[in-house]
């Protein structure tokens, strides 16, 4: 967002990364003037690395020297202190500028991290408590989606003595050239997830269900949802079904995607008190995000089950391959007469 000899302020936005988690925009650590960018757009950046040099005003009591902001995740030694009523108090520009468009004054939230740090968590569950609202779980294991893939195998022919066709002999003539991309991003974590998920056991079960009533209730309720500008898929039918069937807990049911950057996971927080209409809009807001690579990371984490749906490009059945750290995934065929 920035170019060298620009002006920037504290928490104006630098630039926008793609990790392998979600998209997150950097923001600066200080009032000064941009001297030198060490990345180019779409370039690979990389963690602990200097990102913008940033020249600060001595007059400000700052050391006229280069100051560098680097890319997430920040070390201990990189967070920034701020004094409030005679103490210090631990926070990142993200977690204070969180504080700041909440209106939240962080000398009244109690800090969890180390040396009472106040985390992203706190100031949420500070948030919850004065608006009573309901926030999924932060899980601490990383969870990027796997790839649901069907395994087919060629079959052999039984008449192995029958006569082959002979080839055609012709000058083979392939003008492209072979090239080597390095595995980043969402396929980066999508390798390592996939490799996760394969240690786990897995064991699955196939069943035919009549969808005569659904489709009719569906057909009924289009006219309504389109009134509210959503878009009725039967996919939110299915999610709130699934959670009924769930113990008394968070249900956030992840809905597998296909996006330009690969499979992803992102999750309808809290199914048990949305209504359907509630969840088909919160589906249209994920698979607009998704669609362009904005899923921040409290949508693709906290999932505790996922649907995968293969219906829309066919197929009966398949076998979807577990999330960790969930325990369960469920996939859907399409719906045929």
């Amino acid at each position: 967002y920035i170019k060298e000899g620009d002006s920037v302020s504290q928490f104006d936005s630098i630039c926008e990364v793609q990790s392998d988690k979600a998209s997150v925009t950097i923001t600066s650590r200080y009032d000064g003037i941009i001297r030198k960018l060490h990345y180019n757009l779409d370039e690979i950046a990389y963690v602990g690395k200097p990102l913008v040099d940033i020249e600060i005003d001595a007059s400000k009591g700052v050391a006229s020297e280069e100051d560098v902001v680097e890319t997430p995740p920040m070390s201990h030694e990189e967070h920034t202190h701020q004094e409030i009523k005679g103490h210090k108090t631990l926070a990142t520009p993200a977690v204070r500028r969180l504080a700041m468009e909440n209106n939240i004054k962080l000398s009244e939230v109690v800090g969890t991290g180390k040396d009472n740090r106040i985390l992203k968590e706190d100031i949420l569950n500070y948030l919850a408590k004065q608006t009573g609202a309901i926030l999924p779980p932060s899980p601490k294991a990383e969870i990027i989606p796997p790839l649901p893939k069907s395994e087919t195998v060629s079959a052999a022919p039984k008449d192995k003595a029958r006569k082959l066709p002979v080839p055609v002999s012709r000058p083979i003539v392939f003008s492209g050239k072979d090239k080597i991309e390095p595995i980043t991003g969402f396929q980066k974590a999508m390798v390592k997830t996939m490799s996760a998920a394969l240690k786990i056991p897995h064991f699955g079960y196939c069943d035919e269900i009549d969808l005569t009533r659904l489709v009719q209730l569906r057909e009924e309720l289009k006219p309504l949802a389109q009134t509210r500008g959503i878009k009725l898929s039967f996919m939110p039918f299915f999610i709130k079904v699934r959670c009924a069937a769930e113990h008394p807990a968070s249900h956030n049911i992840g809905v597998a995607m296909d996006t330009e950057q690969g499979l992803i996971v992102p999750n309808v927080k809290n199914v048990q008190v949305c209504s359907v209409f509630e969840i088909a809009s919160e589906l249209n807001r994920l698979q607009s995000l998704g669609s362009a690579g904005q899923l921040g990371a409290s949508d693709l984490t906290g999932g505790t089950f996922t649907l995968s749906n293969v219906g829309t490009i066919g197929g009966t059945y398949t076998k979807p391959v577990i999330l960790p750290p969930e325990v369960a995934i469920g996939a859907l065929g399409k719906i045929q007469v």
